[in-house]
């Protein structure tokens, strides 16, 4: 009966145990990141949020994939008249190029997202300076402007990438909240993740998934109900155009 009482707490403390995991892992997801953190060495900066609440809330899509829901979102964004900013892997806008000059004719803001999509913290200063400049000369080709942010694939850096940015005069983008809709592909978990204590000036991130289009009216719908505006990275980060 002791050997019985002894294995039932220790379910039962393991259990607890992952329910606290679970819960601080959800409540990651809604919380605000620090808005802007530093490197130790060369200053270079890491934006998360705008510093001081920005002028609205920065809907942030990364694009490698698809073209239909990058369409649907576009029509949503100007039904509300709102601005987002997309980061464009260049091997997807080298074989979509008429979408990303939708996208930049709509008025939104074009970001760099790497080349081939790699994790930018293996690689090295010039395998990231590669990465990085590639994907900008391919969109300064096809739009007449090179992005001058950049967003690491899976938010993966090292000082490497960090230093690249800033010999390429570029700023290096995460988010202070992920929606996480690659993954979950669920509208309401999307909904709520974009628009729980939301607050001016974060960074939100999205990719152009179908429940993540489907959710998107309602996400801009509770924005203008709370009176925030939906806006490019640049505009909250005071870069002019």
């Amino acid at each position: 009966m002791k050997k019985q009482n002894g294995a039932f707490k220790l379910k039962l403390a393991t259990n607890l145990v992952l329910g606290v995991l679970v819960l601080s892992v959800g409540a990651l997801c809604l919380a605000p990141l620090d808005e802007t953190t530093y490197t130790s060495g060369d200053g270079a900066e890491i934006y998360r949020s705008a510093e001081d609440g920005g002028v609205g809330v920065s809907l942030m899509f990364n694009v490698y994939w698809g073209t239909e829901e990058v369409e649907r979102i576009l029509e949503v964004l100007e039904k509300h008249d709102a601005k987002a900013t997309f980061f464009i892997g260049g091997c997807w806008a080298d074989d979509n190029v008429s979408c990303l000059r939708d996208i930049f004719a709509a008025g939104h803001e074009i970001g760099n997202h790497g080349y081939f999509h790699k994790d930018h913290d293996k690689l090295s200063l010039m395998q990231n300076q590669r990465e990085i400049a590639d994907c900008n000369r391919f969109i300064e080709l096809a739009l007449g402007q090179a992005p001058t942010l950049f967003a690491p694939p899976s938010g993966a850096y090292g000082n490497d990438t960090l230093a690249a940015c800033k010999q390429l005069g570029m700023k290096t983008i995460l988010w202070s909240r992920d929606t996480i809709d690659w993954r979950d592909k669920d509208k309401n978990l999307i909904y709520t993740r974009a628009t729980k204590n939301i607050r001016s000036g974060e960074f939100v991130l999205m990719h152009p998934m179908t429940a993540t289009a489907d959710a998107l009216d309602d996400i801009l719908n509770y924005y203008q109900s709370q009176n925030l505006r939906a806006v490019t990275v640049g505009e909250n980060l005071r870069i002019k155009g």
